[in-house]
């Protein structure tokens, strides 16, 4: 059985699916604060974005954080990435690009930063691709993965009214504690997972969807903000994704 979820042709039609990808990265994008903070404590020059074509966390990292920056990726249509720089006030050239095969590529060199933001979850052997992502780790560099959360509100939402997005992740893998069991077994040090987030649902191509499902899905977001307003908390069955950091020794 293939490891993957997802396949090249799966991509190009997601990918071309999308309109308006050439959008302007705010400074408060998702992320962005435990991203800066990793930065500055551990003094972050360069990183690599595996799996983040069109790059949007590569132009974040770039843009405000100022790092030297790669992005990764098995299908990449480098207009749209240098559409999406110009519209951030970047150069064609402020981002390096490896279009490649993760499972076929040898890194030729490690990073201070490796991350992917709604990767891993497209696999079904999850030590393996965490542990890809190891291999463009430098020793003391930091180990950034976050991944949707679909056994929450969420996941029931994606898997009642778009079933076919759902089946293209692993669900299994959406485990806090398995992932800091990879990571720890794999030697890395100072190992974070956990659940993140309040409250948040959301459709793949929502526009095109039929008005009664996009009513419905806004009076759940509703309910569920405000509940998460009156009492803030993250936890397996209402946040929406999952953070993991780590550190190579």
């Amino acid at each position: 059985m293939s490891n993957l979820l997802t396949d090249r042709d799966f991509w190009v039609k997601y990918w071309e699916s999308k309109t308006d990808l050439s959008v302007v990265i705010p400074e408060n994008y998702l992320f962005h604060r435990q991203l800066a903070d990793i930065v500055n404590k551990e003094n972050v020059k360069n990183a690599i974005e595996l799996g983040g074509f069109p790059g949007y966390y590569a132009v974040f990292l770039k843009k405000y954080l100022k790092l030297d920056v790669t992005l990764l990726d098995y299908f990449v249509h480098q207009p749209i990435t240098e559409q999406l720089l110009k519209a951030n006030g970047l150069a064609a050239n402020d981002i390096k690009i490896i279009e490649t095969d993760l499972f076929k590529y040898q890194p030729e060199q490690q990073y201070d930063l490796v991350l992917s933001c709604g990767l891993i979850e497209h696999f079904l052997d999850t030590e393996d691709i965490i542990k890809r992502h190891i291999a463009f780790l430098k020793p003391g560099g930091t180990l950034f993965i976050t991944l949707p959360n679909f056994k929450s509100v969420n996941g029931w939402f994606q898997k009642k009214f778009d079933k076919e997005n759902y089946d293209k992740h692993n669900i299994d893998c959406m485990d806090p504690a398995l992932l800091a069991e990879i990571c720890e077994n794999a030697g890395l040090k100072e190992v974070k997972s956990a659940y993140f987030g309040n409250f948040s649902i959301w459709l793949e191509n929502e526009k095109q969807r039929p008005l009664l499902l996009r009513l419905f899905k806004k009076i759940i977001w509703l309910k569920g903000k405000v509940l998460t307003k009156i009492i803030p908390f993250e936890s397996k069955v209402l946040s929406p994704y999952i953070i993991l950091t780590a550190k190579k020794k």
